[in-house]
């Protein structure tokens, strides 16, 4: 089983993002995300510089996936979306390393489909049944991500095509929905076109409460997570017909959990110790709910 560092759902300072990238060069990691995948107004890194760190982690020895936008609201995310594509076509032609497009938009299938190129089915395609997947896997998709809300029998019932790949978001705030509206924008009464980057001041999202205190939601832009952090640790044993375990980043201790997990899948920390220890690293309480087929923000553990 292998380890995939999902794409970066937070907005962070330049050289922040950048010094992340260039230490996850030497975490036992086989897989890296890039690219922006919640807000098109996110735009410190533009394209050429995750196409530098691609070049970066590929020296490395890394998959690469470059992520594209789930949500496309003009023509210029369409042309983002376009160029992203057609450079990962040139590189395939150049057989310069091992570089793949996540699809995270049906318009993005088709844009991978029109240039050739095999891609990973995201997790915003919304495949729930095996004719979509098989739709998928005809159009040449090598890899899918399940919707973070299916169980584990859900997932255990969906015949998956032979050369498709399996991966499940393992760790990490659960990305629930997107909207053209900015909830971050409008918690400080700003608009959207104006949100003067106020992501920039919540690195892993901004909190929603009850009236009782407890953890509800979190805001990221135009992204609502979960409040509480998604964790599969402790059920390892029921993931043994999945090929690769999705870790999304987090601003402080990324290097821990991905050690972490790292150790999990090596044999070296059993299941129950390592859910333990990494209580001590999340940036909030645990949840697996969906993954039992309950209410998301419960804990079944079991």
């Amino acid at each position: 089983m292998r380890l995939a560092l999902g794409p970066l759902l937070y907005y962070w300072p330049r050289e922040e993002t950048l010094a992340f990238y260039e230490a996850a060069a030497d975490w036992p990691v086989d897989i890296v995300y890039l690219g922006e995948t919640v807000c098109s107004r996110r735009h410190l890194l533009r394209l050429n510089d995750w196409l530098a760190l691609a070049d970066r982690l590929l020296a490395a020895n890394k998959e690469v996936a470059l992520s594209t936008l789930p949500l496309v609201e003009s023509e210029s995310d369409l042309k983002a979306m376009r160029r992203l594509i057609a450079h990962v076509a040139e590189h395939k032609e150049a057989q310069r390393g091992h570089l793949r497009v996540e699809a995270n938009d049906w318009g993005a299938v088709r844009l991978a489909v029109k240039a050739g190129i095999p891609f990973v089915a995201g997790p915003t395609l919304n495949v729930y049944n095996p004719d979509t997947l098989g739709l998928l896997a005809e159009l040449g998709a090598v890899r899918w991500v399940p919707p973070v809300e299916m169980s584990r029998d859900m997932l255990a019932a969906m015949p998956v095509p032979a050369g498709v790949e399996t991966e499940v978001f393992a760790y990490g705030r659960l990305p629930l929905a997107y909207s053209a509206r900015c909830f971050t924008a409008r918690h400080y009464n700003l608009q959207k076109d104006d949100c003067q980057f106020r992501c920039l001041d919540h690195p892993d999202g901004l909190r929603l409460a009850t009236r009782e205190g407890e953890d509800f939601l979190t805001l990221n832009g135009i992204q609502t997570q979960s409040g509480r952090v998604h964790s599969l640790a402790h059920h390892l044993p029921e993931l043994r017909g999945v090929q690769v375990l999705r870790l999304s980043p987090q601003h402080r201790h990324m290097q821990r959990v991905v050690t972490l997990f790292r150790a999990l899948l090596d044999g070296t920390l059993p299941p129950a110790e390592a859910a333990a220890a990494l209580q001590r690293w999340m940036p909030g309480q645990t949840c697996d709910g969906y993954w039992l087929g309950r209410a998301g923000h419960q804990l079944g553990m079991v």
